[in-house]
């Protein structure tokens, strides 16, 4: 039977100058109980508020929060104060619309897709290294990327988008060559405010466009059917100004697009309105482990996603950045030969404003004052004799669980190649496992494999007696050729696909490529460089400018 969710914590926790100044980005009214270290927040208001809260159910406009100013510059006034002090922050982005509801009844739109238009960076643009450039340029042009999602069209998928040329005499070279390599399929947005485009400006090579929250989403209601119809063709034809819109295919019929978004962004209109963000959580090596399962568990549900994990012994520097905010307390090198002396446990988290929930859950910082004033709190849950302090660790800023991610899950690219044998049917699936096992397709190309190719591919074989049986093999057909991308890529992609032998697989690994769609040895559908650096050496042969998208 499931367990039953825990109660969210009523108040977040606010302990330092960071958390207070992304407090004052909540949406709607926050109360804040001020309170100072030695006398702790005002227990008394705690069932009023925790009564507002039910009775108005508003999650989005109504906070409440605990702030010690002792930790807060800009509490510094009301430090040394006897008094109970509660103050309030009204962040003007109210909304004045019922939340249920997608779009205003006022909006003069139909349907949510005629608020965007979908745009298709081709395979030749994503091979040759452009579609960083093109999406630049599309964001540089005032527009905004809701979404993004990499594809490698199935021949059905190209009849279905591109019907209206279906007559076309060249129509089966339009097929063959949008189901030949990955495409980016983008939705794309007006904004609030109509941005002319430069005309002859370029953006920079080094910098990057500022990136908006995924399926972010700005209606303005006075804008027209027609206006909308006018910015979307000063898109395409700024990419024709640009000498790149021979890469990339817009589409604005409204038909169409829903067509897009129904096949590749089938739960758009719910995650537009989400706040997806990760955050790195640690567990230190005493919790990680007497109590790793119990933790797992409250994540999960918690309903975050843990993307991923992995078990390391941190060394000195890592864990005094991670424990800095305990630098000025007596036990700080105690815990830091705590922290370097055993595995931790580090993750990725992923969930609807995470940053925020998973710090909430987390608590204070002290177990003393976690028991006192919050015992809901994952730090009085899971607190520890050994130490006075939280035994979860969570990232306190967007921007540092960026840094924190890309530290302790360093990003490895690997090589796959699906072999002739593989049915369309079974090429879609695999692409789909793929992408399911959190791999990031950075290339993608379908091509015949030459001799010397297949060579660069298998070094290792080349002076087995099988070897020509597998040149004949890989002969058949057109080969898929990848390049995966993700934290230990090349042994995630290798566990991925199982072993060697599909009759072994079934047995030892029985959700794996292979186990599902491998017919002998030789025919074992799919293969994986040994190496990082055996990739890399293969994909400069293969693709062109394989690093740069």
């Amino acid at each position: 039977m499931a367990s039953k969710k825990r109660e969210v914590q009523l108040q977040t926790v606010i302990n330092n100058q960071s958390l207070w100044d992304e407090m004052l980005q909540n949406k709607g009214l926050t109360v804040i109980d001020v309170y100072q270290a030695w006398c702790g927040p005002c227990k008394a208001m705690q069932p009023l508020f925790r009564k507002l809260k039910n009775e108005l159910n508003e999650d989005e406009i109504l906070h409440f929060a605990v702030a010690e100013a002792d930790n807060i510059v800009t509490l510094q006034p009301f430090r040394d104060k006897c008094e109970p002090v509660f103050l309030f922050s009204v962040y003007p982005e109210i909304p004045l619309v019922d939340s249920d509801s997608e779009v205003s009844e006022e909006t003069p739109y139909e349907s949510v897709q005629d608020l965007f238009s979908i745009a298709i960076i081709k395979p030749d643009a994503v091979i040759s290294g452009k579609g960083l450039e093109i999406k630049r340029k599309i964001t540089t042009a005032g527009f905004i990327i809701e979404a993004e999602h990499k594809t490698v069209f199935t021949e059905e998928q190209v009849v279905n988008f591109y019907s209206q040329i279906a007559d076309q005499p060249d129509f089966e070279e339009l097929v063959s060559f949008m189901t030949s390599g990955l495409s980016y399929i983008l939705v794309v947005s007006q904004g609030s405010k109509h941005h002319t485009p430069p005309e002859e400006t370029e953006p920079q090579p080094d910098t990057e466009p500022n990136k908006p929250s995924e399926y972010q989403c700005e209606v303005e209601a006075k804008v027209t059917p027609a206006m909308m119809k006018k910015k979307r063709d000063s898109l395409q034809e700024y990419l024709e100004r640009q000498h790149v819109a021979q890469f990339c295919d817009i589409e604005e019929n409204a038909t169409n697009v829903s067509k897009f978004m129904d096949t590749f962004f089938p739960d758009f209109k719910k995650r537009k309105s989400m706040k997806l963000e990760k955050t790195l959580a640690l567990l230190r090596p005493n919790l990680f482990h007497e109590r790793k399962d119990d933790v797992l568990r409250t994540i999960r549900d918690e309903d975050f996603k843990i993307l991923e994990q992995r078990q390391l012994v941190l060394s000195e520097k890592e864990a005094q950045a991670l424990c800095k905010e305990y630098e000025n307390e007596d036990y700080f090198n105690k815990l830091i030969e705590n922290m370097t002396r055993g595995p931790s446990l580090a993750l990725v988290l992923l969930r609807d404003n995470g940053l925020q929930y998973w710090k909430q859950l987390l608590g204070p910082r002290t177990v003393e004052e976690a028991v006192e004033y919050f015992p809901e709190s994952l730090c009085a849950q899971f607190a520890m004799d050994s130490l006075p302090v939280n035994q979860l660790y969570g990232s306190d800023s967007l921007e540092t669980a960026e840094r924190e991610i890309q530290h302790f899950f360093p990003l490895q690219s690997t090589l796959g190649l699906i072999k002739p044998h593989a049915t369309s049917e079974q090429r879609e699936k695999i692409l789909n496992m793929i992408k399911e096992a959190g791999f990031d397709l950075t290339q993608v190309k379908k091509m015949f494999l030459t001799p010397e190719q297949i060579e660069n591919i298998y070094p290792k074989i080349t002076g087995k007696d099988f070897y020509k049986d597998l040149l004949e093999m890989l002969s058949e057909g057109p080969s898929v050729v990848m390049m995966l991308t993700k934290w230990n890529a090349v042994a995630e992609w290798r566990r991925l696909m199982g072993p060697t032998d599909p009759e072994e697989a079934k047995v030892l690994s029985p959700d794996s490529i292979r186990a599902r769609f491998g017919i002998s040895k030789l025919k074992n559908v799919v293969h994986g460089a040994s190496n990082a650096y055996e990739a890399k050496e293969v994909a400069n042969r293969l693709f062109e400018n394989p690093e740069e998208n």
